[in-house]
């Protein structure tokens, strides 16, 4: 058995000759809102915190247990931008489906996998705006 641990946890995973998991994953507590639907059908809104992220899927902290295979839309807030900005297109809502999960002190932690793996691009120049002088 393989052991990890998140948040003084333990989890217990069979080990594997060899990884699974295409992309690494990066520790970031990342707020987020989870949008589903419950078991009967209701919509809902729930404040969570993605634990970490890799470009495959997500582990997520929530309060309201998600069924296995449920499919969710993680939304991450951010403060609005002006048009005019010239910033790197970023990925604000991430549609998913709820592949593990476990429950322990009052929330669940769940392991979510991207619809759409998100797409790294290394290299790629920032579009420039021309220096303006304050004089």
């Amino acid at each position: 058995m393989q052991y990890s641990s998140v948040k003084g946890l333990t989890l217990r995973r069979p080990k594997s000759d060899l990884e699974r998991r295409k992309w690494g994953r990066l520790p970031l507590a990342i707020p987020v809102f989870v949008r589903s639907k419950d078991e009967n059908e209701k919509e809902f809104l729930e404040f969570a915190t993605a634990l970490n992220v890799c470009a495959g899927g997500a582990l997520v902290a929530v309060r309201r247990a998600l069924p296995l295979y449920s499919q969710v839309l993680l939304e991450i807030p951010s403060a609005p931008l002006v048009s005019t900005t010239k910033l790197p297109k970023a990925a604000r809502n991430l549609q998913a489906r709820v592949v593990w999960a476990i429950h322990s002190e009052g929330y669940q932690l769940a392991g979510v996998k991207f619809s759409h793996a998100l797409q790294v691009r290394l290299n790629q120049p920032l579009e420039r705006r021309k220096a303006v002088s304050s004089v």
